[in-house]
């Protein structure tokens, strides 16, 4: 029998910083402020790399590197602030740019050529998330929520911070990142969420741009058409959904790849995404044999989409929170269920856990998150509001 929720833990909270100034200032102020978690997770980078792929540290940043000038082209005002990360937490900055690229690093197609000694590298799975929208009829108490459970590697979870951004004349956001990203997920002044999802899959060698990137660029604009825009107009350099909810009750998911893109809408006012292609599998996939790379996607989806089908009962916020951490600590399929815990089975650098789980409230624009597992701990209602400052979006 799958374990049931314990005891909530409020103990553990998540470090929250705020940034302001310019691209450099806000950088320098927050590599300042997250020294020790770039340093840790630099460090654990570095034994992944060498354990999965055989890559000494200064490999993973020279093939980090092909992103520099993509980025700096597209949006220099980010290389920027990721220079200013590197200044204030003592690192390089390819360095940070490894941090923002990992994902990309390990997907690259070169990256999973064999090596010179005729081994082929297992194929890493793609980072694990369970997001959500609610708005309409789905939700009882009339509020739009968007979130979702973060999935990753147990071995980062004390390098995950709370960023707020303060950059007009831009939309203030809030995110949740590992330390020294410049992008994840969150949401923005304009009442804009975005949550995203690991696709899995390699296309072509063709250079685009990092998750990172592309996703900070989302959450920088100010409406929902100028979101989408980002997403349909970029060319990211891996396969990644894209859920993107906006406080005036619409919703709509994006399965991004270099080869083209799928979407869907929330059926009666729900949408629940995973980590498997539920929009259409892309044709280079699908002719080479596609096959789900989380395969507990395939459980973590409906069991997600049950659980929050109790929202239209709801009367009010604080129900409707509850309602929605029980549903995201679902255990079907314990370790590796929507409420994901490490597997004692897998070597401790391998384990993975749910980082975050994350709930923003854009009707009233409070943002509540966990430190891990949300089965047993209280959401931390972060001290910011997303329409607190001159620069929300009224």
């Amino acid at each position: 029998m799958a374990p049931r929720p314990t005891a909530p833990e409020p103990a553990r909270v998540l470090p929250v910083i705020e940034i302001s100034g310019s691209p450099l200032q806000r950088g320098r102020q927050y590599g300042e402020a997250v020294r020790p978690q770039v340093h840790a997770a630099l460090g654990y980078y570095e034994e992944a790399f060498g354990r999965s792929a055989g890559l000494a540290w200064d490999r993973v940043t020279a093939r980090a590197a092909h992103w520099l000038e993509p980025v700096r082209d597209y949006a220099p005002h980010l290389v920027d602030e990721m220079q200013g990360i590197a200044d204030g937490a003592g690192v390089g900055l390819l360095d940070v740019l490894a941090l923002n690229a990992r994902g990309e690093v390990i997907y690259d197609k070169s990256f999973a050529q064999m090596e010179a000694d005729g081994r082929a590298r297992e194929e890493e799975p793609a980072e694990g998330c369970t997001s959500f929208a609610v708005h309409g009829e789905a939700s009882g108490d009339g509020h739009v929520y968007a979130g979702q459970n973060w999935d990753w590697r147990a071995g980062v979870a004390d390098t995950v911070v709370m960023i707020r951004i303060v950059q007009p004349p831009r939309p203030t956001l809030i995110m949740q990142v590992e330390a020294g990203q410049i992008g994840r997920q969150g949401a923005n002044s304009a009442g804009l969420a975005f949550n995203a999802n690991g696709l899995g899959g390699r296309f072509s060698d063709a250079i685009g741009l990092p998750q990172t990137v592309v996703r900070r660029s989302v959450l920088d604009q100010s409406n929902i058409t100028d979101a989408l825009d980002v997403l349909c107009r970029t060319r990211a350099h891996i396969a990644s959904n894209a859920l993107l909810t906006c406080r005036e009750g619409f919703a709509i998911d994006l399965e991004t790849t270099p080869a083209g893109h799928g979407w869907m809408y929330p059926t009666d006012g729900l949408l629940v995404h995973g980590n498997h292609y539920q929009a259409g599998i892309p044709a280079p996939l699908a002719a080479a044999g596609y096959r789900p790379m989380s395969s507990d996607s395939l459980v973590r989806v409906p069991r997600a989409t049950e659980g929050l089908k109790a929202l239209r009962g709801s009367t009010g916020p604080e129900e409707s929170r509850r309602i929605i951490r029980r549903a995201m600590s679902d255990h079907l399929g314990h370790p590796e269920s929507l409420c994901t815990h490490p597997d004692p089975r897998r070597p401790q650098l391998e384990q993975w856990t749910t980082l975050v789980s994350s709930l923003a409230d854009l009707t009233s624009g409070d943002y509540h998150v966990t430190a891990g597992t949300p089965c047993d701990r209280e959401y931390q209602h972060l001290p910011w509001n997303l329409y607190d400052g001159p620069y929300a979006q009224n």
